[in-house]
């Protein structure tokens, strides 16, 4: 049994899916996975962007796998898993990072839109849950982390924003909000067949693709830091540590949890 912290986090050999993979947040994750040790498997909608990472990642450490899917399509999701266990022949740890959602305006926003949020959210994170535990159950064990928002469990500060067109819209908190009840109910379900189910919760990440938005740096980015008591937003490493412990034995005795990453931003 391991006992030792390098041992806790060894994932050497095992096999972990990342929805939205190549994003900002998952490409991190990605890369977290694949220096513990992880086959680690891309998913999102565009093929392109999943390659580039997969042989990235293959490159770098051990090889990785591109799967383009739809995580709101319940036959895409089955797929996607029978893919990797066709390949790899085990899935040990899912991350449920991807999501999709009308930015639409409050007053603007239909219901289709709103809904959309939650399809690219809570139901995105059920699909591929359901379809890992599948085969997680067989083997008796599994780490499964999903993702949610700081929006899922307080409510924006419209007055940070400014122009820069990135305040929050109305449909993405209640729809991450949703994740970390799921990943409670899930947790409560599955623990007895040796299933963890967790959550983590970031903050705010700078983003170089913003950089030209109007009000992004002078508004935003410096309201967001003031408003942080760590006096910064997330970088391209925040996230590797929470991911890196919820997917190891190094959170063996964990469930049910939300990790918040957020640099103390939900404090207040």
């Amino acid at each position: 049994m391991a006992e030792t912290v390098p041992e806790l986090l060894d994932l050497d050999g095992q096999v972990a899916i990342v929805t939205g993979g190549p994003g900002q947040l998952g490409s991190q994750m990605c890369d977290a996975l694949a220096e513990l040790g992880a086959h680690v498997v891309v998913v999102s909608r565009t093929a392109a962007d999943c390659e580039e990472k997969a042989r990235e990642l293959t490159a770098n450490h051990q090889e990785a796998l591109a799967v383009p899917a739809d995580v709101t399509d319940e036959d895409a999701v089955e797929q996607m898993v029978e893919t990797v266990l066709d390949h790899f022949g085990r899935i040990d740890v899912m991350v449920n990072n991807a999501y999709s959602g009308s930015a639409a305006s409050f007053e603007e926003m239909t219901a289709d839109e709103f809904r959309s949020a939650f399809d690219g959210a809570a139901l995105s994170t059920f699909l591929c849950s359901r379809a890992a535990i599948d085969h997680m159950r067989e083997r008796g064990s599994g780490a499964i982390i999903n993702v949610s928002s700081i929006y899922g469990l307080v409510a924006p500060d419209h007055r940070i924003y400014g122009d820069s067109g990135l305040d929050n819209p109305s449909n993405y908190g209640p729809a991450k909000a949703g994740v970390v009840q799921l990943t409670r109910w899930l947790a409560a379900k599955f623990g007895s067949e040796g299933i963890r189910v967790n959550c983590v919760t970031p903050g705010g990440f700078y983003n170089e693709d913003h950089e030209d938005n109007p009000d992004y740096e002078d508004v935003f980015v410096e309201n967001y830091r003031y408003r942080t008591p760590l006096g910064r937003m997330g970088d391209e490493t925040d996230l590797k540590g929470a991911v890196a412990f919820l997917a190891s034995d190094a959170s063996k005795w964990v469930t049910g949890e939300n990790l918040v990453v957020d640099g103390g931003w939900t404090i207040w």
